[in-house]
């Protein structure tokens, strides 16, 4: 085989690379089931989870999910291996990434996994100790070598010097989306971002009215109400590619889908007629209105309330960071309709209507008031916060009809959101690794390009490592959505290190780039902007990571 200072030990083979790969998960394995039972006895109740008694133990239950989490990701990383290999597809560039990332994330398992910058979650916060031995110990030791990582940056050069790489392991109807939408993003997005993030700017209507050509806004309303009826997956590729152009373009979906999906789930057959056709042909825009000052994660301590009065009801109360606000037609809103609770329970959805704003009256609908909050990135559809003081909303527009389900109605939506999210984050991760890699080609110092570093080329071959790891994590959750299952955990999970993923390589690419990357021209310094707040929206990573430990636990028993 070519290149043998890239290879593993003993230059192994395909069929050897799959069988260690294979061989190195039931330690792992063994080690998360390890510390799901002694965490679950230490946080039991009489039979129950303690939720006092895990917070108590907060470090290291998200300890557990950052274990659990990477487990799961090298599995999909070995499927996604076995299927390319069976449809021959498994080429140098695809070995070099499972050894690569084998070995990388075995030995964090072993050594410690980031959390954060500051956080490592170690084994012995489990109260565990792991020497590796066999196939983990053959993968930690040869599979990510600066040989290997130097390969792999070399085959992505070649690779008609594009950092998009690899077998994604898609059909081909999932593929020729990505073209498609790739293509758009290249030609609509990549040129304009870098000025509209600049500016400030709202992303400009003829690009939501290309968007609701294309059928964004509809991809998975079913047929029968004017969308696309696509899948999940789909759903995922538009949002990965369109985030690679600019995250507030491939974010516009998200408002839809959220929208779409509270419907499906909860509307009445009457709402369903007349919301969802307007939504899938992007006739009308929606916007997500759960979050108030205070309260962030804590969802259930709403204070926004809504009072019946004849054939409408009554909000009044205030909302902070609410995207795309100012030109949207309908408000997906939770405020509290039974005043005598003060949790969940007492919450109830709305539809409620407004009348788009223009730039010199952005809120024009009686009974409502707003104001845009400046922030670092995620500008092209800007953030407000609003306030309702005797807004009305028609008593036909409490979704579902029936008042107290608008927690669960929203419950029902993070698992496509999140996996949504983590589409994004990959889409961001991309585009950072593509900008670090032009301007690592271009760049000479000392007589070379900054590419024939090995730091230099080490990190482009860690974020690429990365982006395909999330990349798979985020479509098994997809799939798993497809197909009817449970997939909270899964979507967590790939959200959570989707996120993380999305960080590390902006904050790479922005290395790479010296102190160019801390000049606004640089498009860099918008990408690491953006990336930013994946790690918060959608569920915090700290919230992420304690919902996530809580499923295991309560799956445990």
């Amino acid at each position: 085989m070519a290149h043998d200072e890239a290879d593993m030990p003993n230059s192994v083979i395909l069929s050897d690379l799959l069988a260690l790969t294979g061989a190195a998960l039931p330690p792992v394995e063994a080690l998360l089931a390890e510390a799901r039972s002694s965490l679950r006895a230490a946080v039991d109740a009489v039979g129950k989870v303690s939720g006092a008694a895990l917070e108590a133990r907060q470090f290291e239950a998200h300890a557990l999910s950052w274990l659990a989490t990477y487990v799961e990701s090298l599995r999909q990383l070995r499927g996604w291996a076995g299927r390319i290999a069976e449809a021959g597809g498994f080429g140098e560039m695809e070995r070099l990434i499972l050894q690569i990332g084998f070995g990388e994330y075995l030995a964090q398992i072993a050594g410690g996994m980031p959390m954060s910058q500051g956080e490592v979650a170690r084994l012995s916060d489990l109260g565990l100790a792991w020497a590796p031995e066999g196939a983990a110990a053959t993968l930690i030791a040869g599979g990510n070598s600066p040989a290997a990582r130097t390969r792999l940056v070399a085959l992505m050069r070649e690779n008609h010097g594009r950092a998009t790489f690899g077998a994604s392991g898609l059909d081909e109807e999932l593929e020729m989306i990505r073209d498609q939408f790739r293509r758009y993003a290249e030609e609509r997005v990549v040129p304009h971002a870098h000025g509209w993030h600049l500016r400030d700017e709202l992303i400009p209507m003829a690009v939501i009215e290309e968007l609701a050509e294309l059928g964004v806004f509809g991809l998975t309303i079913p047929e029968e109400f004017g969308g696309l009826g696509l899948s999940k997956a789909s759903m995922v590729v538009v949002s990965e590619e369109l985030s690679r152009g600019y995250i507030g373009v491939g974010s516009l979906g998200t408002r839809s889908e959220i929208a779409a999906e509270l419907i499906l789930c909860g509307g009445t057959p009457e709402q369903k007629a007349h919301w969802l056709p307007k939504l899938a042909s992007g006739e009308i825009l929606p916007t997500a209105v759960f979050t108030e000052p205070n309260t962030g994660s804590d969802l259930g301590s709403l204070r926004t309330r809504a009072v019946k009065d004849g054939d409408d009801w009554v909000v009044t109360g205030n909302k902070t960071w609410i995207t795309h606000a100012a030109r949207t037609h309908v408000m997906t809103l939770l405020a509290r309709t039974d005043p005598e609770t003060t949790d969940y329970r007492g919450l109830s959805m709305f539809l409620a209507e407004k009348t788009p704003g223009t730039d010199e009256a952005p809120f024009p609908t009686p009974g409502m008031t707003g104001g845009e909050i400046e922030v670092l990135g995620y500008r092209g559809m800007k953030e407000y916060e609003l306030g309702f003081d005797g807004f009305r909303v028609k008593a036909g527009n409490l979704l579902g009809g029936v008042e107290g389900q608008g927690f669960k109605q929203l419950m029902q939506t993070f698992e496509s959101a999140r996996i949504q999210t983590a589409a994004r984050a990959i889409g961001v991760a991309q585009s950072a690794l593509e900008a670090g890699m032009k301007y690592a080609e271009d760049r000479k110092q000392f007589g070379k390009s900054l590419i024939e570093f090995p730091r230099v080329s080490g990190k482009l071959a860690m974020m690429a490592v990365e982006i395909m790891i999330a990349r798979q994590l985020t479509y098994h959750s997809a799939w798993q959505k497809d197909h009817d299952k449970r997939c909270d955990l899964e979507a967590g999970m790939a959200k959570l290190l989707g996120a993380r993923v999305a960080w590390a390589a902006a904050d790479n690419a922005l290395q790479i780039h010296g102190g160019n990357g801390f000049a606004l021209e640089y498009q860099i310094s918008r990408i690491l902007c953006d990336a930013r707040i994946l790690n918060i929206f959608e569920g915090a990573a700290e919230i992420q990571a304690q919902v996530i430990a809580r499923r295991l636990l309560d799956s445990a028993n």
